[in-house]
């Protein structure tokens, strides 16, 4: 049973004459009252009844038929329509890698951008260190990345991202307070601080200046720095675009002028020469060019 004859079915169900179905699907008789012999003799059941007016009469299987028939071609034009989507980049689902710093702090803000033009497309979120990140990409696990700038560009397609300054957050009610607009590192040497796994350049520049800075954790979640932060455990140093992630009461925000440090260099990236679903296509130019 295919839907050509499942077509035909349904002209003549509809019209009630062989005769006006035939015009209708602009084609002879003959042809037509074939096919339907055909459906009947696929199915090994009786369809229709045909009396001398020319009428016909739908069988009770026939009746049935009707219905799921309706039911059948209204799905095959859904399905058509939700292929067409996915091509063009509406619909389907984009699974994305990301470093967790990122995911804090950047991640949602764009894919609120990208949904507000494409609704119908959802994300798959994996999280990871940037290894992580290119063996997931390299798998076909995820189309894209967001991470550190890899070193093989022979493998990878990077769109950079615009780096950003670092600031310095703290419950204002704790005994460390910053009161001055801006902080410096050699200022924040005795305090306790929550600083980024891998942050070389607060660290190499405690070590140009002869500084040994007291380090309450090493972390690798903006979330749960800014979290310490807010319950007066220490001074996180995290992104300037954390400020927005998380509400501001319990935590202040001031930057870090000397040295004024950015964040690491990072792109969003994806396989070179690999097919990318239109989505990803999609996500990619929400990205400017730096």
């Amino acid at each position: 049973m295919d839907i050509r004859k499942l077509r035909y079915f349904l002209a003549v169900a509809e019209e009630g004459q062989i005769t006006k179905a035939a015009k209708r699907l602009h084609m002879a008789q003959p042809p037509l009252s074939q096919q339907l012999k055909l459906l009947e003799t696929e199915l090994g059941v009786r369809l229709i009844e045909r009396s001398g007016s020319r009428k016909i009469q739908l069988t009770a299987a026939g009746q049935t038929l009707r219905i799921r028939a309706e039911q059948m071609m209204e799905l095959s034009k859904k399905t058509v329509k939700e292929l067409k989507d996915i091509e063009e980049g509406t619909q389907g689902t984009l699974p994305v890698g990301i470093t967790a710093s990122w995911d804090a702090t950047f991640l949602p803000r764009k894919i609120n951008t990208f949904h507000e033009q494409y609704p119908g497309v959802t994300f798959q979120i994996w999280e990871g260190d940037t290894n992580k990140i290119e063996e997931l990409l390299r798998s076909g696990i995820v189309e894209i990345g967001i991470t550190r700038i890899p070193t093989d560009l022979e493998t990878y397609e990077t769109v950079a991202l615009p780096d950003e300054p670092i600031v310095a957050a703290f419950n204002p009610k704790a005994a460390y307070v910053v009161t001055t607009d801006f902080v410096r590192l050699v200022e924040l040497a005795d305090k306790p601080l929550i600083i980024c796994h891998k942050h070389e350049a607060l660290l190499n520049y405690y070590r140009e200046v002869g500084l040994e800075p007291k380090i309450l954790c090493r972390h690798t979640d903006v979330r749960s720095m800014l979290a310490w932060a807010a319950a007066g455990l220490g001074i996180a140093i995290v992104p300037k675009s954390a400020t927005n992630f998380i509400p501001s009461n319990n935590l202040t925000f001031k930057e870090i002028i000397e040295p004024p440090l950015k964040t690491r260099p990072a792109a969003v990236i994806w396989i070179r020469n690999r097919y990318l679903s239109a989505a990803a296509r999609h996500f990619i130019d929400i990205f400017p060019k730096v």
